[in-house]
């Protein structure tokens, strides 16, 4: 009896959670880095935006809050659930935030997830980051599929998911709530060797 191969990809158990987590560097001076201390006032300030509140009904109100929440994102890297970086500006100069959530290693798959601050709004900034994310997520890691949704309001995500080559796949209906009630969420996937 001859066994199929698997067309599933390999990655390493432990890959992830056994090393730090990496720095990214992007064009145009940008760094992915893991959040720190001196970030809590920048990550809590965040989520005083009326922007940014309007798209996530889930946020932290008190700088204690925000270090429970820094917590959880080093637990979901050493236990190799996501990866969560703040976009800054030369490493020091917050300028939004960027995750990768619901690691499926079995599948090759993850979810993408991004905001940016008011003062960099629409520089590219939130492109450029999802752009170096999408980079180490297929080539450094081997994932095979991320996908991003945003409420079909949020022209904004759209413009840049679909910058990144990021597919519009369809539309779930009621599928999250935000503050003004249930929104329609649009599903964007890239796949490796798009």
């Amino acid at each position: 009896m001859t066994r199929a191969l698997s067309t599933r990809p390999v990655i390493a158990s432990g890959l992830l959670g056994g090393s730090p987590q990496p720095a990214l560097p992007t064009s145009g001076g940008l760094l992915l880095r893991p959040w720190e201390e001196a970030d809590v006032p920048a990550f809590l300030s965040a989520y005083r935006d009326d922007e940014i509140r309007r798209w996530h009904t889930r946020r932290p109100a008190t700088e204690s809050q925000v270090r429970e929440w820094f917590d959880a994102y080093r637990q979901d890297w050493k236990h190799e659930r996501g990866g969560h970086w703040a976009i800054t500006r030369d490493g020091v100069e917050v300028l939004g935030r960027i995750a990768l959530r619901g690691f499926d290693f079995d599948d090759g798959i993850a979810g993408a997830a991004y905001w940016v601050l008011p003062a960099a709004r629409g520089v590219g900034v939130a492109s450029r980051a999802l752009l170096t994310l999408t980079v180490w997520a297929f080539d450094e890691i081997g994932l095979q599929r991320l996908e991003l949704d945003h409420s079909t309001r949020n022209q904004a995500s759209c413009r840049v998911a679909t910058k990144c080559g990021y597919l519009l796949e369809g539309t779930k209906r009621s599928a999250a709530v935000h503050d003004d009630g249930r929104h329609d969420m649009h599903l964007h996937a890239r796949i490796q060797g798009d």
